[in-house]
């Protein structure tokens, strides 16, 4: 059922210990997101598209040391937008918040950016005022979706090319299991593929033709379209998954993993050569109750498919490109 909902209280901030930030620059088309866990959480993280634009993701991985990290930054502005972590540490050194280390408190603080360059103003992007005005704006109350932080700039179903795009956005979704663990996901949307909905199989969003939106597959697998070569680093989709659960790093890596099943899932096609698609995975441990780490597999496979969709169906129209709820 589509909506124009801009808030969802079961979403990712319903995890302990979570909380979000959005900086929005509607007029440049572009914008930033902050996933605060400020007490320290296991973070992992996996990187399936060939075109990445990533900092600090070596640090989540299971052989190196950092026992937890305080923010997860997600941003527009391509490779320019990772400065704006640079506004999320001064934030958090500001707070006292991160690592001692030789006297010194050093902030923790994983990023990953998409390519809204060409929206509306490729020369404004997010940078370290940015990056601080998320932070200081994150809060664990309802999270706001669709055109608004990383997800002010971005579109979907672009199979046909850029000019039969529909707008994307920024979505969130949680899922909480008997025993009261959360699992949450929050995903900037910025896919060539179309958007699908887990629950019910049905096509959210498509290129858009003279008879509505189309299969976003038909360019790749038949005739009816002629491909158009991608832009570089034009799109990818990226976003966190967190849960109160207590899990180890490996876990959390793992989890970082099979959120890329929520995405194929809901995304098609995903992780291709110019795709930067990347999620990172976030355990805050407030959460005692143990639980088969199976089922939260499964469980974040969900939401991140849900989050997804929810992400195109608050979306708002910009820069000439439509909404769904535009396009009806």
């Amino acid at each position: 059922m589509r909506g124009r909902n801009l808030s969802s209280a079961s979403g990712i901030t319903s995890v302990k210990g979570i909380a979000v930030g959005h900086y929005t620059d509607a007029q440049h088309g572009t914008g930033c997101t902050v996933v605060m866990c400020e007490g320290g959480a296991v973070g992992g993280v996996d990187v399936r598209g060939s075109s990445p634009g990533t900092r600090e993701t070596d640090l989540l991985r299971p052989t190196f040391a950092a026992p937890v990290v305080h923010a997860i930054l997600l941003s527009g502005g391509s490779t320019f937008g990772l400065d704006a972590a640079s506004g999320v540490m001064r934030y958090l050194e500001e707070k006292g918040v991160g690592i001692r280390f030789g006297g010194h408190t050093i902030p923790l603080v994983p990023a990953a950016i998409l390519f809204d360059l060409s929206m509306i103003d490729g020369k404004t992007r997010p940078g370290p005022q940015e990056g601080y005005a998320a932070s200081v704006s994150a809060s664990s109350g309802p999270v706001a979706q669709g055109s608004v932080g990383a997800g002010t700039g971005t579109t979907v179903a672009k199979s046909r090319g850029r000019e039969y795009a529909v707008k994307g956005g920024i979505g969130t979704a949680s899922v909480t299991l008997n025993g009261g663990i959360t699992v949450g996901a929050i995903v900037a949307v910025n896919a060539i593929g179309g958007v699908f909905d887990i629950d019910s199989g049905a096509m959210i969003a498509g290129p858009r033709s003279e008879k509505g939106m189309s299969d976003p597959l038909a360019a790749y697998l038949g005739d009816g379209y002629n491909l158009p070569v991608s832009d570089p680093l034009s799109n990818t989709t990226i976003g966190v998954v967190a849960t109160d659960a207590a899990l180890t790093k490996e876990q959390t890596n793992k989890l970082a993993s099979v959120a890329h099943d929520g995405l194929a899932i809901a995304v098609r096609p995903a992780h291709l050569t110019s795709d930067g698609d990347t999620m990172f995975a976030l355990a805050t441990g407030q959460q005692k109750e143990r639980i088969a780490f199976d089922r939260l597999c499964a469980a974040t496979t969900v939401t991140v498919a849900r989050a997804i969709a929810s992400a195109v169906r608050n979306a708002t129209g910009l820069g000439g490109v439509p909404s769904i709820n535009e396009l009806g």
